[in-house]
């Protein structure tokens, strides 16, 4: 029996379902995740830090480097051995965060080596309709109009699928956006004959220059280095993303700091954050944002105080890397 399942399901933003979690004797879950360039907090801090909290309710784990998915996503260009190189980047800078030992690593390219992975994914896309396979084309970043100029991009849903399945999992995560494919494959277990599994899925933080979060171009990415902090990212760097982040004084909605605060540093880093400036201390998320809209606590001592904070939480990955010429080259290259 999996246990303290309360603290995942705290810091998490959805489960399809908790009923079925709570059944499950055992688990195998996973997170797939495209090797593209460096390596965010929305992306690095905030599921690293959630994989552990899984692994300690005594869940098996993996991390799908999804190197032949970037591919087809055009992702660097579309070249597999950047991509590669990108994906064994993306393992360090999880394993500087902190990842744990326990967590396993696997590579799209050898899953698609075998045989039974391709005709498992034939049978995912004998269950499917044209219309509902394009539904799912968000989870890439794409729109349905873009599998019109390139029929390639209708297998990324299919492999997502054929992924969960072909590994046998029975809990699969990933962000908000990744909930078209999760759905479409608890909607198809019967008909190809596979068993079901839970979906579990976690926010998305709004780029540092605002917007709606759950819209693709309006989230932290790796390829825009002034909508997100890297977790190498130096101090300076840090300070200054922050300070020119969105942040209106007595605005919550779109606002990335706050974001910040309530899925990272309250959910792993801080039981209780206190601003000297003010003369205040919170103990939870509601409270600081209460307070933030009553124009109480104002922006730039949000912005301060959380410049400091992630500074310290990345100290070792920055040490890491500094540490690791090499793949600091790897790194410069995706900027």
């Amino acid at each position: 029996m999996l246990s303290n399942l309360e603290k995942l399901e705290s810091v998490v933003q959805e489960i399809v379902t908790r009923e079925e979690l709570h059944n499950l004797e055992s688990a195998k879950g996973y997170i797939g995740l495209e090797p593209s360039g460096m390596l965010h907090i929305g992306t690095g801090l905030y599921w690293t830090n959630v994989i552990n909290t899984a692994v300690n309710t005594g869940m098996e784990f993996s991390i799908l480097l999804a190197d032949w998915h970037a591919s087809i996503n055009d992702k660097l260009g579309g070249d597999i051995d950047v991509i590669r190189k990108a994906a064994d980047y993306m393992k360090h800078g999880f394993l500087s965060l902190g990842l744990s030992e326990k967590v396993k690593f696997i590579y799209a390219t050898d899953l698609v080596k075998d045989p039974d992975y391709w005709a498992l994914l034939l049978k995912v896309a004998k269950a499917l309709t044209l219309p509902r396979v394009k539904r799912a084309l968000p989870i890439m970043g794409r729109n349905e109009e873009d599998a019109d100029k390139d029929v390639s991009k209708l297998i990324y849903p299919l492999m997502q699928a054929t992924d969960i399945f072909y590994m046998d999992l029975d809990v699969a995560m990933g962000g908000m956006d990744q909930r078209h494919v999760h759905m479409l494959a608890r909607d198809i277990h019967k008909k190809i004959k596979k068993k079901s599994f839970v979906a579990i899925h976690g926010p998305l933080i709004s780029s540092l220059k605002g917007g709606n979060r759950m819209d693709p171009a309006n989230k932290m990415s790796k390829s825009k280095s002034d909508s997100a902090i890297f977790i190498h990212d130096t101090p300076e760097m840090i300070r200054e993303k922050i300070k020119s982040a969105y942040c209106p004084e007595k605005v919550v909605d779109g606002n990335p700091v706050l974001q910040i605060y309530r899925n990272i540093i309250f959910n792993f880093y801080a039981e209780t954050i206190e601003f000297q400036d003010i003369n205040k201390q919170y103990g939870n998320y509601n409270e600081m944002e209460r307070d933030y809209k009553e124009g109480i606590i104002h922006p730039v001592v949000l912005k301060n105080d959380l410049s400091e904070r992630l500074d310290k939480i990345l100290e070792p990955s920055r040490r890491y890397f500094n540490q690791r010429s090499d793949l600091l080259k790897v790194v410069e290259g995706f900027k």
